[in-house]
């Protein structure tokens, strides 16, 4: 099976050519001629967050939001700020407690704000298929009714990779993303990490906050071979962002544990003997 030289999709994920005597996937074609300058990237972003007066934090307690919003804080010191963690049901209690822990350390407002979306993660887990982009879809959408409620311009998130070429996009309603983290190494989060008192919870998959993405995953990987995650950890590798060695280490199956299993079905409704486990 051909692998890609420059990241980590391999036949499974991506259609592979021979460039030059080396075997390059069309994403990494596509950045070899038009790639990503990660100093006017940050530089855009610094620009932006001059203007940044008031803003709400996409706060899941997740490692990368916690850094979003120790950058917000510390960092850009952005004047007023509100960390809002939307609690879809299957959030491990232990991002909770990183959530609520290091907003009082940093001196943040923090609200959890709780809606149902177990129609989202049956679909997934029924389907195999990843519950991800319909979950931040309508993450982002709750977000952004909540700033337009409450005054915010502004929504900060904790997303390494940027909009294509920058850093921001604007919402309806007036609304701007800024994606705080955009070409951030995992180096450099890891550095913000040790700083606070952020507690790495065991979760199978590249999470750390979230129960269901564990078991999409190993409900995919035994669909398809490989991780749904694999093009966007792909992306993370051919910017620099991410190490091959770890990128490796997170595509891999899975383990997802007996309690967890049990937990998420019994939240969803789901008869275990549906997905032979």
């Amino acid at each position: 099976m051909l692998k890609c030289s420059l990241c980590v999709n391999d036949e499974r994920t991506s259609r592979i050519d021979i460039v030059n005597g080396k075997p390059i996937c069309r994403e990494c074609q596509v950045y070899l001629k038009h790639p990503l300058d990660r100093e006017k990237i940050r530089k855009e972003l610094e620009e932006l967050m001059k203007d940044v007066d008031r803003a709400v934090v996409a706060y899941s307690g997740g490692k990368d939001s916690v850094v979003a919003l120790y950058l917000a804080k510390e960092v850009y010191r952005i004047p007023e700020l509100e960390a809002v963690m939307i609690d879809h049901g299957l959030m491990a209690e232990e991002a909770i407690e990183n959530a609520k822990r290091i907003a009082e350390h940093l001196g943040v407002p923090f609200k959890v704000l709780r809606y149902d979306y177990s129609d989202i993660f049956r679909n997934a887990l029924l389907k195999g298929q990843s519950p991800c982009r319909a979950c931040s879809k309508r993450t982002m959408e709750k977000l952004r009714k909540y700033a337009l409620r409450n005054g915010y311009r502004y929504i900060i998130t904790g997303h390494e990779l940027p909009f294509g070429h920058h850093p921001y996009r604007l919402m309806s309603g007036g609304v701007v993303q800024i994606r705080l983290l955009s070409m951030m190494t995992e180096e450099e989060r890891f550095e913000i990490l040790e700083k606070l008192p952020f507690e790495f919870p065991e979760l199978p998959g590249y999470t750390t906050n979230c129960l269901v993405l564990g078991p999409a995953l190993q409900l995919y990987w035994e669909r398809h071979g490989h991780s749904f995650e694999h093009r966007r950890i792909a992306a993370l590798v051919r910017y620099g962002l991410m190490s091959r060695e770890r990128a490796e280490k997170e595509l891999q199956k899975p383990e997802v544990p007996e309690e967890q299993w049990k937990v998420v079905l019994e939240k969803l409704g789901l008869d275990r003997n549906r997905f032979k486990l």
